[in-house]
């Protein structure tokens, strides 16, 4: 273990980020900042931070450039290099990146993805057998592409030479761990505070509030329904089945809907299941068709009724704008 007071045998350590046009502002923030203050504290160099994309300057999601070099051919030095993304699996088409990452990978280059970066790792082949995460909203449409792999809901996942993290604050928990790796507990909860960061949270933490917290219900059989609703989208459960799982009455599952939730079991199983399939609208490079039996419905036509009863539109013309705008905003 090392101190920033004493010797440090790595010297300045390099840590690179490719950014993907539209990657979210606050995840880099939340990456490369602690490095940043690390090196004030410590009033010396010890992390370097490079960037590196497609152009000379790449657009932010909130269209701030951030200047950047070209990924290097070869390690060049990198201890880590973490993929940053936002958008969906329509803006990751990148070959040259991927080919790029497994170049890395095989110089024996720490890899990491951020928000929706975890996505381009698993394209190219570098998630296999490892434990990860994804940004929970990303999570059904990488699940959709690579059915062998399962993202954990997590923070961050650090697992050997493969860090990856759910983006948004979640950068600053991770680079935490990592710097508290190389300095200690003490100084990273100084480059923490750094930062008002006074709950640092672990790993394992979840991306998102409870089920309890997201439906607004504190019933202990509405709130394990609702968990088992969001886990069987793709093959939605009945009522009866529904209500042996809880080990309750139909009947007696209606009042509690009716009472706590103002709707019914139907209702609220439909919505969750049309909340899944917009996010796969939105993000996921499925086919309509596809989307629709994703979501546990029989037909594409029930879907796009069911679809368009519940947003106004139906799902093509919801797929049209969401592209037009993840266009726009690379411009």
């Amino acid at each position: 273990m090392t101190t920033p007071d004493g010797p440090d045998d790595r010297g300045v350590v390099d840590v690179g980020f490719v950014l993907v046009p539209g990657f979210a502002l606050m995840s880099f923030a939340a990456a490369t900042e602690p490095f940043r203050a690390a090196n004030l504290i410590a009033r010396r160099a010890l992390w370097r931070v490079r960037c590196f994309g497609e152009t000379a300057a790449v657009a932010s999601s909130s269209g701030v450039p951030v200047p950047a070099e070209p990924l290097p051919p070869r390690g060049a030095g990198l201890a880590a290099v973490f993929v940053i993304a936002g958008g969906g699996p329509a803006d990751w088409d990148r070959p040259a990146l991927l080919q790029g990452l497994r170049r890395l990978a095989g110089e024996g280059v720490r890899l990491g993805g951020i928000s929706g970066g975890p996505y381009l790792l698993a394209a190219a082949g570098l998630l296999a057998g490892r434990r990860f995460t994804i940004h929970w909203e990303h999570a059904p449409a990488l699940a959709e592409a690579f059915p062998d792999l399962a993202p954990v809901q997590a923070r961050y996942v650090i697992d050997r030479d493969r860090l990856t993290c759910g983006g948004g604050i979640a950068p600053l928990d991770m680079m935490h761990a990592l710097i508290a790796d190389r300095l200690g507990e003490a100084f990273a909860r100084r480059v923490a505070d750094w930062f008002l960061h006074t709950e640092v949270g672990a790993g394992g933490d979840p991306q998102r509030g409870s089920v309890a917290e997201r439906h607004g219900v504190h019933h202990p059989v509405l709130v394990a329904v609702l968990a088992k609703m969001e886990a069987t989208v793709e093959a939605p459960l009945s009522r009866a089945a529904m209500a042996r799982f809880a080990g309750v009455s139909p009947r007696h599952l209606d009042r509690l809907f009716a009472g706590h939730r103002g709707t019914t079991f139907r209702d609220d199983y439909r919505r969750i299941r049309l909340a899944h399939a917009d996010r796969l609208v939105r993000q996921s490079a499925l086919a309509i068709s596809e989307i629709a039996f994703a979501a546990g419905f029989a037909s594409p036509a029930h879907f796009a009724r069911a679809y368009a009863a519940a947003y106004g539109r139906p799902p093509s013309a919801v797929r049209r704008v969401s592209s037009g705008l993840r266009d726009v905003s690379l411009q």
